[in-house]
């Protein structure tokens, strides 16, 4: 596995030719570029980005984000969505969006995050579901 770093924060990412950027809850990138990168970085710089919904912003979780992730090239999107309980991973980002689409699983369910990662996400403990 590689060696990889947790950037937290205000870390943003930008979309280059769009007046949209976004600060996502939760950013994976390689270690190398954690330490050298100043300002925004860019979806495709990232191994794995996720998001939370909460009531205000889920829909545009589930649809813009998912799409603008995609379209610039982020590998791997999870979204962990409270109001359904349940997690998605999008991968195989394309022009339009992702052309992989993993769950929703249900709160509980194991998530396989797929290389570099290569292990399973432990959902039990997410918006309170009891642990299996």
């Amino acid at each position: 596995m590689e060696q990889l770093d947790l950037v937290s924060g205000s870390g943003n990412l930008d979309l280059p030719g769009s007046e949209n950027w976004y600060i996502p809850d939760l950013a994976v990138v390689p270690a190398d570029l954690a330490a050298k990168t100043e300002g925004a970085l860019l979806p495709d710089q990232t191994l794995l980005i996720v998001e939370v919904s909460s009531p205000s912003d889920a829909e545009t979780d589930r649809v813009v984000k998912r799409r603008r992730y995609g379209q610039y090239g982020a590998p791997l999107y999870l979204l962990v969505d409270r109001q359904n309980r349940s997690c998605t991973l999008y991968s195989e980002p394309t022009r339009l969006g992702y052309a992989e689409v993993n769950g929703p699983h249900p709160f509980g369910t194991p998530v396989h995050l797929p290389a570099p990662f290569d292990l399973d996400l432990d959902t039990a403990r997410l918006g309170g579901a009891a642990p299996r």
